[in-house]
């Protein structure tokens, strides 16, 4: 049976994007550089984390062309009203729209061997169903063990107080936990 890839995702930039497809055993990104595309491939399997944060600077988004649209209708406000009104309007609603759409994310995809800083989603509000769509094709690339379940975080858990032993004492009651 061929190996099905169903898009995704997809991160448009102005000199290129890059599309996320998913199949059975792995996760394809198609990197686009102007007329180049580079392909990165992850394996289910070796997937260790995903993870998807807003980007620190995305208010510069909004507010920077909003306070230019602003500023250049203001230079029309003793000639044209009506201009002054346009641009002020295009810069309250780009103002908005981008408040309303969100902040946008960095995603770092962490595999056996590499850690990639690639973008998988524009803005954070469409991360957490992009990731259950992944999750899912991991659990299922795993063969329907999970290592570690995924449950949400909750409030924080009160720390307990741990008794200083002898490495002798420590090594006969504790048992050593795989981390891999």
């Amino acid at each position: 049976m061929p190996n099905t890839f169903r898009k995704i995702s997809r991160v448009g930039r102005l000199t290129g994007g890059t599309k996320w497809y998913l199949s059975e055993d792995c996760l394809l990104a198609a990197k686009r550089v102007m007329y180049a595309v580079e392909y990165r491939r992850f394996y289910l399997c070796d997937l260790e984390s995903i993870v998807v944060w807003p980007n620190r600077l995305w208010l510069l988004r909004p507010i920077i062309p909003a306070v230019l649209l602003g500023a250049f209708g203001a230079l029309w406000y003793r000639t044209n009203f009506t201009v002054c009104a346009i641009f002020g309007g295009m810069g309250l609603a780009w103002l908005l729209l981008e408040l309303a759409l969100g902040p946008t994310a960095k995603t770092r995809i962490r595999t056996t061997g590499v850690t990639v800083n690639l973008s998988l989603v524009w803005r954070t509000r469409r991360a957490r169903k992009l990731l259950a769509k992944i999750d899912v094709a991991v659990r299922a690339a795993r063969g329907g063990v999970s290592e570690q379940p995924t449950a949400p975080v909750g409030a924080a858990q009160p720390a307990e107080l741990s008794v200083q032993t002898t490495s002798e004492t420590a090594s006969a009651t504790a048992p050593i936990e795989d981390l891999t």
